[in-house]
């Protein structure tokens, strides 16, 4: 009897190799996301940075944003089960769908993985959380997300190599049909562990509390979609651009109907909520700050970062997927300050020819190649796999931490962990300021450490406060709307996901790059100092309704 307390719920190793797989894909395909729009030379779509930051933070935003209406649907109609395998399916046709050619083909893609993603992504969390909510588990919670966001990692970590070497030997869209291979899997491997959580697959019904399904499409969707056509056409852009002024109108009859609830729920789940509600707000910085690794941090490793490798490790890292290759020609681009590629106006015609490759304009004189000849450099999205690298490493060193605090009743409470998450946070962007000091502002390449000892710090700050989020809305939310209320989780997620786009379009504005980091900086720090202020009502929440 004392060693089945100390088990995890026999479910927990199918939904971990389910979402280890879902992120395969995801991340194999977000991996090389922006490195394919930018592409000038390899059949990408050669888009300007400023553009393709502008689409990878939208995408990255409605693929979080979504999240509330799957949550909504399984909470009151098809069930979390059923929702998983829908997302999973419309997931995988996404990916595939990436490998064929023209526009209509590439934005039809990216609806089918936004929409999705929505059914998927909150609905495999709630399901776990609701594997945990017995008196012997409940205590192990945060261990189980732990482990559970752990499974996300090794998928992130081994995607990379996976794209790598497919793009690099045999076109983009070979890379896009493993993503799509990967999700299947996940959808497979989901429904061999049915068994282990088809009991706690209950649908809950609303209560006069809550609104009808008919009234959120009338109040909250449809004022959504309305709200982001007029952010789309409205003359100018007030927040940058037409899809960041199209997302952020599209957000707001959202945004709403989640503080509403606060109005129309009784006074025993108000608290809670009020609570959820207040992270929700917070951890908006931490994703801003953190999904910069597809963004800015894919421009400082491409472009900044020393990606040379010797010759003894090259037959090695060839079979594992990591090389890539570029000619040298001294004469195929001028010496300046200027990022080479092809421009295209609205129609896509070419208006501007720049030069490929920029990896050789600052390199000190010392390492160039000799005329003419190739080089073999790490690929670009191996740098991806640092981040779930060090997360699958330090996640044993961070269960076992808390574990030994808590056997001496000094564990932190998870909004504790959040707080000291988002301070780590803000510790991370500080390596990158060294690192551009180091680098005299991207006159010299940098070392590949400065980037990798970012990673593993932000990495301390991610386990302390992702998978601790995940936990925190299953241990409050009222039980009849937990799915949603994760769908709340994922729209914060979405806003910052939409704010690091925002933020990565402005790199080439900052003429030191270093201001850029330290805005990161400050931040996250005013962010941390938010969670701090609320910190003690915040714990006195947990106990009251936490369990």
């Amino acid at each position: 009897m004392k060693a089945e307390k100390k088990s995890h719920p026999s479910g927990l190793k199918y939904l971990f190799f389910s979402e280890m797989w879902e992120r395969f894909g995801f991340y194999l395909m977000l991996g090389i996301f922006f490195l394919y729009m930018t592409d000038s030379v390899k059949g990408g779509m050669a888009l300007d940075r400023k553009e393709a930051a502008d689409i990878f933070g939208t995408f990255i935003a409605l693929v979080y944003l979504t999240p509330f209406v799957g949550g909504l649907l399984a909470d009151r109609l098809l069930g979390y089960r059923l929702s998983i395998t829908i997302g999973g399916i419309m997931m995988g046709l996404g990916y595939m769908g990436l490998a064929l050619d023209g526009m209509a083909a590439f934005y039809s893609s990216l609806l089918l993985i936004i929409i999705g993603n929505g059914f998927f992504k909150p609905n495999i969390s709630t399901l776990l959380g609701a594997l945990y909510n017995t008196p012997d588990h409940k205590p192990m919670k945060d261990a189980g997300y732990n482990i559970f966001y752990m499974g996300i990692n090794i998928g992130a970590l081994i995607c990379n190599f996976f794209a790598a070497y497919l793009r690099n030997n045999y076109g983009w869209g070979w890379a896009f049909m493993a993503a799509g291979i990967g999700m299947f899997l996940g959808v497979i491997i989901f429904w061999i562990g049915n068994r282990h959580y088809a009991h706690a697959d209950i649908k809950k019904p609303a209560t006069k509390e809550d609104m009808s399904l008919a009234r959120i499409l009338g109040v909250v969707i449809l004022p959504a979609f309305i709200a982001g056509y007029i952010g789309w056409i409205l003359p100018g852009n007030v927040f940058g651009s037409d899809s960041t002024d199209a997302f952020i109108f599209g957000a707001l009859p959202v945004t709403l109907f989640y503080i509403s609830l606060l109005y129309r729920l009784n006074d025993e789940d108000k608290k809670p909520v009020k609570a959820l509600l207040s992270i929700f707000g917070v951890v908006i910085v931490f994703w801003a700050i953190f999904k910069q690794n597809g963004t800015a941090l894919t421009t400082w490793a491409e472009n900044y970062t020393d990606r040379n490798l010797p010759a003894s490790v090259v037959p090695v890292a060839e079979k594992l997927g990591m090389v890539e290759e570029l000619s040298y020609k001294k004469d195929s681009f001028p010496a300046t300050d200027e990022q080479f590629r092809i421009l295209r106006d609205e129609s896509g015609s070419v208006i501007k020819t720049l030069r490929e490759p920029v990896y050789f304009q600052n390199m000190h004189e010392n390492n160039m190649p000799a005329e003419g000849s190739t080089v073999k450099l790490v690929s670009t999205e191996i740098y991806q796999s640092v981040n779930p690298f060090f997360v699958i490493v330090l996640t044993p060193l961070v269960i076992g931490f808390f574990m030994f605090l808590r056997k001496r009743n000094r564990e932190p409470s998870t909004p504790a962990k959040i707080f000291w998450g988002l301070f780590i946070t803000a510790l991370s962007t500080l390596v990158m300021v060294a690192a551009v000091g180091v680098s005299q502002n991207g006159l010299v390449k940098s070392s590949a450490w400065w980037l990798i000892a970012s990673y593993g710090v932000i990495t301390i700050g991610e386990l302390c406060l992702s998978p601790m989020g995940l936990s925190l809305v299953s241990k409050l939310s009222p039980p009849r709307i937990t799915a949603l209320m994760m769908g709340g989780w994922f729209l914060s997620t979405s806003i910052g996901n939409k704010m690091s786009g925002v933020l990565a379009s402005l790199w080439d504005t900052y003429e030191d790059k270093s201001d850029f980091f330290l805005v990161n900086c400050v931040v996250a720090l005013a962010a941390s100092l938010a969670i701090l202020l609320m910190l003690k009502w915040l714990v006195r929440v947990v106990k009251e309704h936490g369990g």
